[in-house]
C-alpha cells in the first residue's frame, strides 16, 4: 500500500484491505502501527482471529511505517487460516503479537539465490528487498503448481536481478521443481554466495541437498508448530545439528544443512486428524447458520 493514509481513527488490528490472490490465497493489510514500526525482514507474528480461536504464526510479507500497516499473505488450508480469511475489511483481529523471531542476516554477500516454493514468496519478498538494498545481486527462483498460482510477481521482479519460473505442469517456465532450477544455475557455473530457501519442509530439504556437495551456505526459514511464539511452550522445537532449538526464538532461519527436516515433517503431521475434525465442525456450524 502507498503511504500517507490516515487510519488513526481505527482500532488496533483492524483490517483495512483484503484481496484474494488466487482461489485459496488471501492478502490482508492490517492497521498495526506498534508492530509496523519495529518489524524487520525475516520476522513473523502470532495471530488470534477471535476470542475462542487458536494462536498461529504468519510471516510478514510487507509493512508500511507511514500508514502503520502490516501485510500478511496466507493460503486458506486449515481451520485457523480459513477462519482468518472469512474476516472482512473493517473487522478487527482479536489479538496480534509481533514482530517475533530473529531478523534475517542481511549483508552484502554478492550473489544471492532466493529459492521459493508456493506461497514462500510472501516471506521471501521483504528479505529479497533488504538484500537488494544491501547491494546484492538477487536471483529469485519461483515454483508453483501452475501459471495461475504465482503471486507477488511484480514485487519480486522489482527486487530481483533475474527471476526464473518452474511449474508442476510446465504451464509457466520449465516443468519441474525449484531444486531443478538451482541445479541448473550450479551446472552453468553461476557464482552463488548464499542461498535462502523458503517453502514446505520437503521442498526445503530437497533444495538444500542440491547445495550441500558444493558447500554453498544455505539458509532455511523453518516453520513449525507454534503456540506462544516466545520460547516458553516448547511446541516449536526443531533439531539443528543434533541439538534442540526453538524456531520462535532461535530462528526462524537456520543452516539448512544442519536441520533435521524428516523430524520436522513428521511433527507437522501430529495434529492432522484434529485439524480435519476442526474444519468439519466449522463447516457444519456454517451450514446451521445459513
Amino acid at each position: 500500500m502507498s503511504g500517507n493514509k490516515d487510519f488513526t481513527h481505527l482500532d488496533l488490528y483492524t483490517i483495512v484491505q483484503k484481496e484474494k490472490m488466487d482461489s485459496s490465497s488471501t492478502k490482508l493489510v492490517i492497521y498495526a502501527p506498534d508492530v509496523a514500526a519495529k518489524v524487520k525482514a525475516g520476522q513473523f507474528l502470532i495471530i488470534k482471529t477471535h476470542e475462542t480461536s487458536e494462536r498461529f504464526p504468519l510471516t510478514f510479507s510487507d509493512w508500511n511505517t507511514q500508514d502503520g500497516t502490516i501485510t500478511v499473505l496466507f493460503r486458506e488450508v486449515g481451520f485457523s487460516t480459513i477462519e482468518l480469511g472469512q474476516l472482512k475489511v473493517g473487522e478487527k483481529i482479536q489479538a496480534l503479537v509481533g514482530p517475533l523471531g530473529n531478523p534475517s542476516e542481511i549483508h552484502n554477500y554478492g550473489t544471492v539465490v532466493m529459492a521459493c516454493g508456493g506461497l514462500g514468496v510472501a516471506a521471501a519478498y521483504p528479505i529479497s528487498r533488504a538484500l537488494k538494498e544491501a547491494g546484492n545481486n538477487v536471483i529469485t527462483l519461483l515454483g508453483a503448481k501452475n501459471k495461475d498460482s504465482f503471486v507477488l510477481e511484480k514485487e519480486i521482479q522489482k527486487v530481483s536481478t533475474k527471476v526464473m519460473y518452474v511449474t508442476d505442469d510446465g504451464s509457466k517456465g520449465k516443468k519441474g521443481f525449484v531444486s531443478d532450477l538451482l541445479r541448473e544455475l550450479i551446472d552453468n557455473k553461476e557464482q552463488i554466495d548464499i542461498v535462502f530457501v523458503i517453502g514446505t519442509p520437503a521442498m526445503m530439504m530437497v533444495t538444500s541437498e542440491v547445495t550441500r556437495p558444493f558447500s554453498i551456505k544455505t539458509v532455511a526459514s523453518l516453520t513449525s508448530i507454534m503456540v506462544d511464539g516466545m520460547g516458553m511452550c516448547g511446541a516449536c522445537r526443531v533439531t539443528i545439528d543434533g541439538q534442540i532449538k526453538f524456531a520462535c526464538v532461535d530462528g526462524p532461519e537456520f543452516d539448512s544443512h544442519k536441520a533435521d527436516f524428516k523430524e520436522l515433517m513428521q511433527r507437522s503431521k501430529c495434529y492432522r486428524d484434529e485439524e480435519k475434525q476442526a474444519i468439519h465442525e466449522g463447516e457444519s456450524c456454517q451450514c446451521q447458520n445459513l
